[in-house]
């Protein structure tokens, strides 16, 4: 497929969904009864997380029993492929999480630390395209979309581009962070606010990040990003909810990761589409869903080290974006060059 048709077919295939044949079934856990719809194109994983939402039972304590004749396929695998009757009763056996409320350091929804299986879109557009194309990925986006509810910290300006900026180990280091072992400040990545001044004149931004809301609003403050006194703003913030799991394979194994699907921003923003989007981030496996959306920065981890304190990422991005911001149309771009392109540009 070429490179123009890549670009629309989110939101040709969101204004056209395609029709999918659901299934009711039946389940009883604790003693009571619920009534559950998943559609053939789901994966077992989402089946799990409805009964997740349902009974607050996590997914890997879940014992589903009668659904399928032995144990229960791996998340993976479609439901179209179970072979399920309409109205099959079943049995789940869990222990529900607690409802406590815990310290945000020691959730499990904090950001990954390891990188190492981290992918390239822009090298395998086939494999994007098929991203694009499930019927289950459509739907989520649209999902996701009618689920959001975007709290506007500051309002959005008249032919701004958008920056989605990435937050966890993209212009900070999550973990001294996290666990108190350096005060904010030095968490940050060298020369953040300078970074985010001088890009403000020609973007809105957005934060997205794959972390829970409870801890991301707490950080932003203390990082002085939102409430303080700088000369820019942060117009939103998206925080994990907004994302989404797919399933593909990878070196012929079964591979999941989360995906930042920026048709949903663009589904409440129509003023913001590919050719005024960009995307920042330290994992290109986020990009899943728009790959020539995104721009890869190197990871910033072990932030007291000389080492990070000599970073200079922030400062080459700033150059880039702001040398790109009056391009008519960014899709003609291809932002894995971006460290060349700053090689290139006169000397501020």
């Amino acid at each position: 497929m070429d490179g123009d048709m890549s670009e629309t077919c989110i939101q040709l295939s969101f204004d056209n969904p395609p029709i999918e044949k659901w299934i009711n079934l039946q389940f009883t856990w604790a003693g009571k009864s619920f009534n559950v719809n998943v559609a053939e194109s789901d994966r077992v994983f989402d089946l799990k997380t409805t009964l997740y939402s349902l009974t607050r039972v996590p997914n890997e304590r879940q014992k589903i029993l009668g659904l399928v004749k032995g144990k229960i396929p791996p998340d993976q695998v479609l439901i179209s492929e179970l072979s399920i009757a309409p109205g099959k009763k079943f049995t789940l056996i869990g222990t529900p999480e607690g409802d406590e409320i815990k310290d945000p350091s020691k959730l499990g929804t904090l950001p990954d630390v390891i990188n190492d299986l981290d992918v390239d879109f822009t090298d395998n557009m086939a494999a994007s395209n098929r991203y694009q194309h499930d019927a289950r990925n459509i739907r989520k986006v649209r999902e996701a979309t009618q689920n959001l509810q975007v709290n506007l910290i500051h309002p959005l300006r008249e032919g701004k581009r958008l920056l989605v900026l990435d937050i966890d180990y993209t212009i900070l280091d999550t973990k001294p962070l996290t666990s108190g072992s350096l005060p904010p400040s030095e968490c940050a990545r060298p020369g953040l606010h300078e970074f985010l001044e001088a890009i403000y004149p020609y973007y809105d931004i957005c934060i997205w990040s794959q972390t829970s809301w409870i801890w991301l609003e707490t950080k932003l403050v203390e990082l002085g990003m939102v409430g303080g006194h700088r000369g820019y703003q942060i117009s939103f913030v998206l925080d994990k909810t907004c994302m989404f799991t797919v399933f593909t394979e990878r070196d012929n194994k079964p591979w999941t990761h989360s995906v930042k699907a920026l048709q949903i921003i663009w589904n409440h923003f129509p003023q913001f589409n590919a050719t005024n989007t960009i995307h920042v981030d330290d994992l290109s496996r986020n990009f899943a869903l728009n790959p020539k959306e995104g721009l890869k920065i190197s990871a910033f981890k072990d932030a007291h080290t000389p080492e990070a304190m000599a970073d200079r990422e922030l400062e080459k991005l700033a150059r880039y974006l702001v040398h790109i911001a009056n391009a008519p149309d960014f899709t003609t771009l291809a932002h894995k060059n971006w460290k060349s392109v700053v090689k290139h540009l006169p000397r501020p």
